[in-house]
């Protein structure tokens, strides 16, 4: 940026005073525009984007019917309150807490859960994990069981419909 001076005053020609001739100057922006552009440039191809923490889902085909041994299907119910209705097959549900009670916050599902998931999936290769939560349960219990079932290296695993004979299975839970 520089001054450029540029002849627009006058001399007044009054008696007895001297004016001093006023000098004018014209400012040159130009520079101060390249150097905007250039640090806007600069900041917009250094700076990070947040990436959007996604998933890929496979989803069967609509029509296709999956068999798979009701030995091999671990469901995992979800009510309205904090608890977990674990059952294998057949079986009689077990009531596992969702999460731990001293986890004020409920960061992460509860260890004994975590360790009931490991050690069926440890036990049968072949195993699919059923996830059916409550409408009147929280979508936060949905997406804690998801990134779990993710940071265990699960890919087996399913989401379905909670029904009225969920919560009467529900009922006959130890």
């Amino acid at each position: 940026m520089g001054i450029v001076d540029s002849p627009s005053g006058r001399r007044s020609q009054k008696k007895g005073r001297k004016h001093s001739k006023r000098i004018g100057f014209h400012l040159d922006m130009t520079p101060m525009v390249d150097v905007a552009f250039l640090l806007l440039t600069f900041f917009m191809l250094t700076t990070t984007f947040s990436k959007s923490n996604t998933m890929e889902i496979n989803i069967p085909p609509e029509r296709a019917e999956v068999k798979v041994a009701e030995s091999n299907v671990m469901t995992l119910r979800v009510a309205d309150n904090v608890m977990v209705y674990c059952s294998l097959g057949k079986e009689t549900p077990r009531k596992i807490a969702l999460y731990d009670p001293r986890d004020s916050h409920q960061l992460a599902l509860s260890s004994e859960l975590r360790q009931l998931i490991r050690q069926q999936t440890a036990a049968n290769a072949k195993l699919v994990i059923v996830v059916k939560i409550s409408e009147k349960a929280k979508y936060k219990h949905l997406v804690d069981i998801i990134d779990e079932l993710n940071l265990m290296k699960i890919d087996r695993f399913s989401l379905d419909d909670y029904t009225d004979q969920d919560a009467v299975e529900i009922q006959r839970a130890i």
